[in-house]
């Protein structure tokens, strides 16, 4: 049944791609649909963005073994992104309007110089790689038993590029759209579900799960986690993009209450379904899992082949959406910014190379999908300093720019690698660092040209 449902989403989904095709007549439509989205779908298409198979899949696991504290995680990055799109987001669009900007390399570019903008985009390809790679892990692990966790990578793979290369942005945002609507049922259905299993709702049975801290969300892993997120809408260009695409300053408006609405009922359902699970292992109606990547999973195989196979084509669907996003904005990038070569031709030759990568990548599956999402996040941290340089500050240019860059990425993967962190989360050290090098810097770059002038 899983392999009918997954065909006809294929189908669906082509036909929408096919038709958008038929818009994309230059870069500005194939990267940005031409800047025209009206609210509801800029706000679908944000919100499916966003929340991503790390949902239903990572936030239900994180949920089940750690508790309530993932609750506070995600809430915490949906005010954080609420706060900064409400601020911010009419910025950047105003700016993407007058200056005809596409990429959020685009942002840098008008401020710091041409290099710099060449730089972002491998370093992001670095960070979002292995966040990108979570969707097509998490995609693979519900097929698993179908089709095998390989076959499934590959079936995702063909997916994400074939919808992105086809019809663009708009093809994206319009199955986003439908798609994110799903999303959002699906999770509720699972919820009631889980509930009619539940013999018992005395939560109280989950001990310290219900508190802040506990033996898992200790302060320095709750920053650790949400710091990266709470900068999400600025650091991930995926979403900067997006705020691109409204037509107008009402559908902007409209897009972020719509996405903060969404966001708020459907992180709530998550974490409340993997509290739910976790009961029922408590109470002996659920096994206890230890991967926590596969409680969804093992959950799926005790529900109603229908209910089942409709809440894993949602948590497909959610994959896609977000990989496809993420694949489009790095094609995006490499192609405008570091090559120079505005073709849409080229961008879908970025598309699919750039898939590639990310299945070479998931077909490791080197670590859980949340962990994969905060590492990739913390990286991203190291831009930062530059898109608040964008709005308030005058200080420096492309040098200062790019030893940011580097200087926060650089000490972010370090730190990754050698757990040197001296009890100090690795976000905040990046950022410390990372505002560090551009306060520095670009004095030493205001003294040089004063002198030299």
């Amino acid at each position: 049944m899983l392999i009918y449902a997954l065909v006809l989403y294929l189908i669906l989904g082509t036909l929408i791609a096919i038709y958008a095709m038929r818009r994309v007549v230059s870069e500005e439509e194939y990267y940005i649909a031409g800047r025209k989205l009206g609210g509801v779908v800029s706000a679908l298409t944000y919100a499916a963005t966003t929340y991503s198979a790390f949902m239903m899949v990572g936030l239900v696991g994180l949920s089940y073994s750690s508790g309530v504290g993932a609750l506070g995680f995600e809430l915490f990055y949906l005010v954080g992104t609420i706060m900064l799109l409400s601020y911010y987001a009419p910025k950047i669009w105003k700016l993407g309007k007058e200056k005809g900007l596409v990429t959020p390399g685009d942002l840098l570019k008008i401020r710091y110089g041409d290099l710099s903008a060449k730089i972002l985009p491998v370093l992001i390809a670095i960070a979002l790689i292995p966040y990108t790679s979570l969707q097509i892990i998490s995609i693979s692990l519900l097929l698993s038993k179908e089709i095998g966790f390989e076959t499934g990578i590959a079936i995702s793979t063909f997916v994400i590029a074939f919808w992105a290369f086809l019809g663009g942005m708009r093809s994206v945002a319009w199955t986003d759209a439908i798609f994110g609507v799903f999303m959002l049922l699906m999770a509720i259905s699972a919820v009631l579900f889980a509930t009619t299993l539940l013999p018992s709702s005395d939560f109280s049975k989950l001990g310290d799960l219900l508190y802040v801290p506990n033996s898992f969300w200790r302060i320095e892993v709750f920053i650790a986690y949400t710091l990266p997120w709470f900068f999400f809408a600025l650091t991930n260009p995926q979403v900067v993009q997006r705020i691109f695409v409204p037509r107008d300053e009402a559908s902007l408006k409209r897009m972020v209450i719509l996405f903060g609405l969404f966001g708020l009922i459907y992180t709530v359902l998550v974490t409340f379904l993997g509290l739910q699970l976790r009961l029922l292992t408590e109470l002996g109606n659920f096994p206890k899992i230890t991967d926590r990547d596969l409680v969804t999973p093992k959950f799926l195989e005790i529900m109603p082949k229908e209910l089942s196979v409709a809440i894993a084509l949602s948590i497909f669907a959610a994959a896609i959406t977000t990989a496809n996003s993420i694949v489009l904005t790095l094609a995006s990038m490499f192609s405008r910014d570091v090559i120079k070569r505005r073709s849409v031709l080229v961008g879908r030759a970025f598309v699919v190379a750039i898939t590639i990568a990310i299945a070479l990548f998931a077909i490791q599956r080197p670590a859980y999908v949340v962990d994969l999402a905060v590492m990739s996040s913390t990286i991203l941290l190291c831009q930062l300093p530059l898109i608040f340089g964008v709005f308030h500050s005058k200080r420096g240019g492309d040098v200062s720019a790019i030893a940011t860059l580097l200087a926060g990425f650089t000490s972010a993967i370090l730190l990754y690698y050698t757990k040197a962190t001296f009890g100090i989360p690795i976000g905040v050290w990046v950022l410390l660092i990372s505002f560090a090098a551009f306060f520095f810097v670009s004095t030493i770059e205001k003294r040089f040209k004063v002198e030299t002038s």
